[in-house]
């Protein structure tokens, strides 16, 4: 007879140790690792009885066929279309048959309403849809549908929690897409521990995942975050899916952004972007003219970058304000811009130009809520921040594209001729640019380039250098 050992399971990401620790070794963590007792001898007749009820209830009595990659025949027409052009780009072009989506987000940022108004979608333009909810009764389900206009007749709605409950219908249904909302509350009969726990999440997606793929199915299920904001359960459960979305936004804006983190089928730095209102989201589907619909006229510290978030270009307004410390330590506020780029920019402009700035309190904000991590806004981030030092103002009909290296040298960026033609689209005919990619546009009567390698240039040419 085996001895029974004790063991350390964390909560959050399943990493078991022989030994208690304050902090998790694997996700970082703190008070998470729960003592539990392990007995080999049970263990291995829990799996052999889990084995059997499995066998008994299995899913799926026919077994997978070996075919040629040649003889699959795969085109766009087999993507399903959500109704959303920005969720279609995130994606990659819309829903792949059998694809499994997990989708997380903060409470309230609208991951229930997305899928509803998708779920409605998919049901006016396609067949039947099936929506399974744990967290919300049937009668609630239809009050939100009611408000968001979401009530078509092939919209199902299951209001379940039991596995097995819920595979019956998808068989009984064959719906043309399904959505699972959340993965936390669904359970397995099977497997003995309380459901949202580490193996429920993980028994349940397999299956889940076993049913999207043999019959072609596609799922969207809904993940619970942590409040570090990564989606709560097992890592594994990001590995085992094909997709992984983050839902995003600012409770103080209406503007919402859905993000790809993992993506089989497409590409992970695509953006899409949705207002929430009264009546649900909507798509914004020009976020450059609503990210610079407000910008102030002749107020220095503003200035208008073009950025690239996968296919598609959006200005963004960059806003920098520099006043005098009252305090002994400077403070450093950054919105939308990470912290540590601000203070390398810094760094070079006190240590190139000589400009004493760096014991100055310095906010950087970019409007709308929008968050920008690429390096291509670095020289719209100095010339901002310059020009709120000297409250000198950028003229408002510059767009200014750069990235800015150690030694003031500015930097060539990817994709130049996609920022100027849409910042040109929204009247913006002057662009301060790197040098490096002059070459690489189209000449235009109508647009002035500027092309300069130093950052020094760039104060001189728009706000009078000393």
């Amino acid at each position: 007879m085996a001895k029974k050992r004790k063991r350390y399971v964390c909560s959050e990401c399943g990493y078991e140790a022989l030994k208690w620790n304050g902090q998790c070794p694997e996700c970082k963590s703190w008070n998470t690792l729960e003592e539990t007792i392990f007995d080999p001898d049970k263990a291995k007749e829990e799996e052999q009885k889990k084995l059997e009820r499995e066998q008994a209830t299995s899913t799926f009595d026919s077994e997978a066929e070996v075919r040629k990659i040649s003889d699959i025949k795969v085109t766009s027409e087999d993507r399903l279309k959500t109704g959303f052009s920005e969720l279609n780009r995130v994606l990659g072009g819309g829903v792949v048959p059998g694809s499994l989506t997990l989708i997380g987000g903060a409470p309230g940022v609208g991951k229930s309403t997305l899928l509803l108004q998708t779920a409605n979608n998919v049901a006016e333009n396609y067949d039947q849809v099936l929506y399974v909810s744990g967290e919300e009764s049937e009668r609630q389900i239809k009050i939100r549908a009611d408000r968001l206009n979401s009530t078509a007749s092939n919209l199902y709605i299951l209001a379940d929690t039991n596995l097995n409950s819920i595979i019956t219908q998808i068989k009984k249904l064959q719906p043309d897409l399904i959505i699972i909302d959340s993965i936390q509350t669904i359970y397995n009969p099977t497997v003995d521990s309380a459901p949202g726990s580490i193996k429920q999440v993980r028994e349940t997606t397999s299956k889940l995942m076993e049913v999207g793929k043999r019959k072609e199915l596609p799922l969207f299920i809904v993940g619970h975050v942590t409040k570090e904001g990564s989606i709560a359960g097992p890592k594994v459960l990001e590995h085992m899916v094909d997709t992984v979305l983050y839902f995003e936004g600012d409770q103080n804006h209406s503007y919402r952004m859905l993000k790809g983190i993992k993506n089989r089928f497409g590409s992970t730095n695509e953006v899409g972007i949705f207002e929430m209102n009264q009546g649900g989201l909507e798509e914004v589907l020009n976020p450059s003219q609503t990210f610079i619909a407000e910008r102030p006229e002749e107020v220095s510290g503003s200035v208008i970058v073009p950025c690239v978030e996968g296919s598609r270009s959006i200005l963004a307004e960059l806003q920098a304000l520099v006043s005098s410390a009252n305090f002994g330590n400077p403070s450093r506020m950054t919105t939308g811009v990470d912290r540590r780029r601000v203070s390398l920019i810094l760094a070079v402009l006190e240590k190139r130009l000589g400009l004493n700035i760096q014991m100055e309190d310095i906010h950087i904000n970019v409007a709308g809520g929008f968050e920008i991590k690429e390096p291509a806004i670095d020289l719209g981030l100095a010339t901002a921040m310059v020009s709120s030092f000297r409250d000198k103002p950028i003229p408002s009909d510059f767009a200014i594209i750069g990235e800015i290296g150690l030694s003031g040298e500015v930097r060539a960026v990817n994709k130049i001729q996609k920022r100027v033609n849409e910042a040109s689209k929204l009247g913006f005919n002057k662009f301060i640019l790197p040098q490096g990619n002059l070459d690489d546009l189209s000449q235009n009567d109508k647009l002035s380039f500027f092309g300069v390698k130093k950052i020094s240039k760039v104060l001189d040419l728009i706000l009078g250098g000393e």
